[in-house]
């Protein structure tokens, strides 16, 4: 499964927001930070506190990348 948060990245500097701000604001481990970097899963109640603190929904943080055999095996 491939995610992208490129919207949350481009939504934090639309509010003037750190990822460190986001991190405290939503009660986020660092490690999930980390995961949230790499573009990996996450748990989706941290997805939903994300979106509780960004007053946004789903959609304005994640997309949904279809992979292609090029994206696999860089993988």
């Amino acid at each position: 499964m491939a995610l992208s948060y490129n919207r949350m990245w481009k939504l934090l500097i639309d509010k003037k927001m750190s990822k460190a701000d986001l991190r405290k604001a939503a009660d986020i481990a660092p490690n999930t930070m980390t995961k949230l970097r790499r573009d990996e899963a996450v748990n989706l109640a941290i997805l939903g506190r994300i979106c509780e603190t960004l007053d946004c929904d789903f959609g304005d943080i994640v997309e949904y990348v279809k992979e292609t055999e090029d994206n696999s095996a860089a993988l």
